[in-house]
């Protein structure tokens, strides 16, 4: 059995790819790149991330099923978290994103 725990460099190309199996999933990752374009009612500064609510505005989902996408799209490493009060910030790892696709072109 893999050993799940990582390091902050660590990738698992398989949770990876589970993660970018959903094209909400993709649609987020693609949202955050340029937060400016898709986020700029966000009242927060953007440095800070985007805002959970901000995906449900925009997609239309429930916060739940928001909640969901950003929780495995963090799981696989792919976005980072942080808390402000009540409100949940996410942005792109970008170092993980960087690494696992040197990887992928690598290894495939």
């Amino acid at each position: 059995m893999p050993n799940h725990s990582q390091d902050s460099t660590e990738i698992d190309k398989t949770e990876i790819l589970k993660a970018l199996a959903h094209p909400v999933r993709v649609d987020f990752l693609e949202w955050m790149k340029v937060p400016e374009e898709h986020f700029s009612n966000q009242l927060h500064p953007l440095e800070m991330g985007i805002c959970a609510k901000q995906f449900e505005e925009r997609c239309g989902l429930s916060q739940s099923t928001v909640s969901t996408h950003l929780s495995t799209l963090e799981k696989a490493g792919l976005v980072k978290s942080s808390r402000v009060g009540q409100w949940a910030f996410y942005s792109r790892d970008e170092e993980k994103i960087a690494a696992f696709l040197s990887d992928l072109k690598a290894t495939l």
